[in-house]
């Protein structure tokens, strides 16, 4: 398994358009270097290829769902009432992007 570099970090950050600097990138590396210490824990376990991944971890879980039930809702015009602006059935808003 190749090992994060210092060059690898910064190109990352780079292409991410993250400005790191020496002391942040020095902090990257250790954080990869304790990830990577623990994947080689995990890769030395005997038979891991033979165990099946979970699919959730509460696989035993067993809920009771309720009853779908039809209930009457509140109609669009009378929420739009609450609405400053309008158009037709959708909510006028500021405009925040040039």
């Amino acid at each position: 398994m190749s090992k994060f570099t210092k060059e690898m970090v910064e190109d990352y950050a780079d292409k991410l358009l993250i400005g790191l600097t020496e002391e942040e990138c020095q902090m990257v590396l250790n954080e990869f270097d304790v990830i990577d210490q623990n994947i080689d824990v995990i890769n030395q376990m005997p038979n891991i290829d033979s165990v099946e991944p979970m699919s959730f971890c509460l696989d035993d879980l067993e809920v009771d769902l309720r009853e779908d039930e039809i209930e009457e809702s509140t109609s669009i015009e009378e929420l739009l009432q609450n609405c400053d602006e309008t158009s037709d059935r959708e909510v006028e808003v500021i405009k925040v992007v040039g």
